[in-house]
């Protein structure tokens, strides 16, 4: 994974990995028992509440920012390639000797 240039989405990325590894572990640790407390089920839907809005968070951000992975004509005539076109350096012209 690359580092994200926007703190929010890194954070945002950092807080996934962290409520799937405790969903991970609260569910590894109820997989014994027959009925999980009411409170394990709360927290639960908790953990599963702020995975999806951080995935959803982080979903919309790359819809924005990333260029397309297709190929097709149609699918990169869709996207605004103006900020991608002002990282690129100039390039220098040149000089043809006679």
């Amino acid at each position: 994974m690359t580092a994200d240039s926007n703190s929010h989405i890194a954070w945002q990325r950092a807080q996934l990995k962290k409520h799937r590894a405790a969903l991970k572990e609260l569910e590894v640790g109820q997989s014994g028992v027959a009925n999980c407390g009411r409170s394990a089920q709360t927290t639960i839907a908790e953990l599963q509440r702020k995975i999806s809005e951080s995935g959803r968070c982080i979903a919309e951000y790359e819809r924005r920012t990333r260029r397309p992975l297709a190929t097709d004509l149609g699918s990169l005539a869709r996207v605004s390639w103006t900020h991608w076109n002002a990282n690129m350096p100039m390039a220098k012209p040149q000089r043809h000797r006679a």
